[in-house]
């Protein structure tokens, strides 16, 4: 048998589907497993278990409806798939699955894709997304998977340094904020004298620098955003004592290494993507709005999100500073 996975499109989407990709393989042993990562996303491919193929898809090069046929089409010239499983909810990414010509095709229904798909289940948002990845392959095999199993990136052992702050989003209602930023890492270097890291990828590097550029002691601090390919970033979480980390990918790449890890929530719902790797991990959540949790990219006040800029700084900093004596 062989099998085509599309993985998710999001860092901590991607990170959460090793999970799905170590399931299928157990579901279905002696299966050739293949798997079609988005570029950018693919350095993190040599953490995921071994598989046949790996294909690597840009939007740059595959570009429109056209691009994603000839891709497909360029996989089944290399194999032909018995099952393709669709994470993304996109059409783009069922249509890409139909143009594989795989001969049975899974997914979430959603977005007016069904008809791409030859079996579609409903989506239930209540368990964790990893949780609902699994469920996936349960609905199609018709088995239980283990929805407890353990993660850690493999990484050589380290002594551990330093704190890791991140403090971006994709979303701006998960974004914290630069005066909030500012506070807490000014808070952050008035009580530790361990070493302070600041991530982020390309995109965010402008916006580290006007935070650093506003912090008191900024002789304390290491700005690497936009200097760091995923496997590098898998490294410096390995070897820090702690990470601080909004609701991001960046929280869940740390999560994954095993290192201590404080997620920020103000969009999001932290029981359906808070760190899975429970041990050891902490979220924060103002929880005195009541439009918390919602799923809005965007914060509804049109303003900086009161979820996150209400937080309590020592509350966090010292949350921090707990889980890094660990």
């Amino acid at each position: 048998m062989k099998i085509l996975i599309r993985l998710p499109n999001w860092l901590g989407d991607m990170v959460m589907s090793i999970y799905f990709v170590r399931a299928v393989q157990q579901q279905y042993p002696g299966a050739e497993v293949s798997l079609i990562a988005k570029k950018g996303l693919d350095g993190l491919l040599e953490y995921f278990p071994p598989v046949k193929h790996t294909f690597i898809f840009s939007k740059d090069v595959y570009k429109g409806i056209s691009g994603l046929y000839r891709f497909g089409k360029k996989i089944r010239s290399t194999q032909q798939f018995d099952i393709f499983f669709c994470m993304p909810d996109s059409f783009s990414s069922a249509f890409m699955g139909w143009a594989t010509g795989a001969r049975q095709r899974v997914g979430y229904k959603n977005e007016g894709r069904n008809f791409l798909l030859t079996h579609r289940f409903e989506r239930d948002f209540q368990p964790h997304r990893i949780v609902q990845y699994l469920q996936l392959l349960e609905n199609f095999s018709g088995a239980t998977t283990d929805h407890s199993p353990a993660l850690q990136l493999d990484h050589p052992g380290n002594e551990k340094s330093g704190i890791i702050v991140n403090i971006h989003s994709e979303a701006s209602s998960r974004r914290l904020p630069k005066e909030k930023a500012v506070a807490l890492v000014n808070l952050l270097c008035s009580k530790t004298n361990e070493p302070i890291t600041l991530i982020g990828g390309p995109k965010d590097a402008s916006y580290t620098e006007e935070v650093i550029q506003q912090v008191t002691h900024k002789e304390k601090i290491t700005n690497v955003a936009g200097k760091t390919s995923l496997p590098q970033l898998v490294s410096l979480f390995s070897k820090a004592k702690a990470v601080l980390s909004s609701d991001s990918g960046p929280a869940h790449l740390a999560n994954a290494t095993g290192t201590p890890v404080l997620v920020l929530f103000g969009a999001g719902d932290e029981n359906e993507t808070g760190p899975y790797y429970k041990a050891p991990s902490q979220t924060i959540r103002l929880g005195k709005l009541s439009c918390e949790p919602c799923r809005k990219n965007e914060c509804k006040f049109n303003i900086p999100p009161p979820c996150l800029t209400d937080l309590d700084n020592d509350l966090v900093v010292n949350s921090i500073l707990k889980l890094a004596s660990q």
